[in-house]
């Protein structure tokens, strides 16, 4: 079992040489810089911890419904993004996937703000080991 969940680690961390790895405050000045509400920031950066380790070139494992997770937040390409095989998308931020792979996360964060506009920072599994994140005032 140990085995599976490395390989799967491995597999959804696995970067192309395209991808920046931030750091917890490295992310937390990015998204200040393109505007993030303060009171978000925190958020954002654990989510980002929890779903991708702060890489923006990750790619998960398929889904259950085969479709995958994109980049620094792992935005899902079945309804927010079109993946890169040209597969059926409603792509609600209007992006290729590949776009969310890149060291500019701009893209990635215009696309989650939508996401935590229309469904809420629910929208993360991951958002349970968030819900009272660390402040990241030791940043700036």
């Amino acid at each position: 079992m140990k085995v599976f969940f490395f390989v799967l680690a491995l597999a959804l961390f696995a970067a192309p040489s395209m991808g920046k790895v931030f750091t917890r405050c490295s992310l937390a000045k990015e998204l200040k810089r393109l505007g993030v509400a303060a009171g978000d920031i925190p958020y954002y950066v654990c989510i980002a911890r929890y779903e991708s380790n702060y890489n923006t070139a990750a790619v998960g494992p398929p889904n259950n419904n085969k479709s995958r997770d994109y980049g620094i937040f792992q935005i899902n390409n079945y309804y927010w993004c079109s993946p890169p095989d040209g597969g059926f998308s409603h792509n609600s931020c209007k992006i290729n996937c590949k776009s969310l792979l890149t060291d500019d996360i701009s893209p990635d964060v215009k696309c989650a703000q939508l996401v935590k506009k229309q469904q809420g920072w629910k929208a993360w599994s991951t958002y349970k080991f968030c819900t009272a994140p660390a402040s990241v005032n030791d940043c700036y």
